[in-house]
């Protein structure tokens, strides 16, 4: 390997580092100031279904957490997961990140409990999960294929989140972010078409 494919894999992983340690950052910092400076108010700006109001939690809610363990159990599949689609395209990041955030806040916004309030990165995790998990389905290449069976393996179990079990935790959050995941990867992961002369 040329000293130039080298400086260029390190500014790539750099970028990746940069990226994904910003976000985590924000996510913390957040949190941070809601506990010591806001009081937990800040949670307020979560989605709350159909009600016009709510609307705005559909960008707020991934950056709002119940407490430190609520925000540290996303935070490690959210950097896992997050790179994995990385390594790819970097685009693709921003990319799925938007479409799950779409989905999946629209999604808890019709259907969510009435007069509740929902937070959280894990629809955005569970966006990254779909995602990965789909992706070789759609683009049919051995690397896409390879990783998915990889990511079923690693995470598999998290499936289960998008049903109905535990009170109190957004299994809507978790079920659209999965379909969100689903249609980016349907999306960005069309099979590739060979050159014709």
């Amino acid at each position: 390997m040329s000293n130039s494919e080298i400086k260029s894999i390190t500014r790539e992983l750099q970028a990746h580092a940069a990226i994904l340690g910003g976000c985590t950052a924000l996510l913390w910092i957040i949190e941070i100031a809601d506990v010591f400076v806001f009081g937990g108010r800040l949670n307020a700006f979560g989605i709350r279904p159909r009600s016009l109001e709510g609307l705005e939690g559909i960008l707020f809610m991934p950056f709002l957490h119940g407490n430190f363990a609520h925000l540290a159990a996303n935070t490690l599949p959210f950097l896992t997961l997050g790179w994995l689609i990385m390594l790819r395209e970097v685009s693709d990041f921003f990319i799925v990140s938007a479409v799950t955030i779409l989905v999946s806040g629209v999604g808890v916004w019709l259907t969510g409990a009435p007069n509740s309030v929902h937070i959280g990165a894990s629809g955005l995790v569970f966006g990254y999960f779909g995602f990965l998990l789909l992706r070789g389905y759609f683009e049919r290449s051995f690397t896409a294929i390879f990783m998915s069976l990889i990511v079923g393996f690693l995470y598999g179990s998290l499936i289960w989140g998008v049903l109905p079990a535990q009170p109190g935790v957004s299994w809507q959050a978790h079920f659209f972010g999965f379909v969100g995941g689903a249609l980016a990867a349907q999306l960005l992961g069309k099979p590739k078409q060979g050159i014709k002369n």
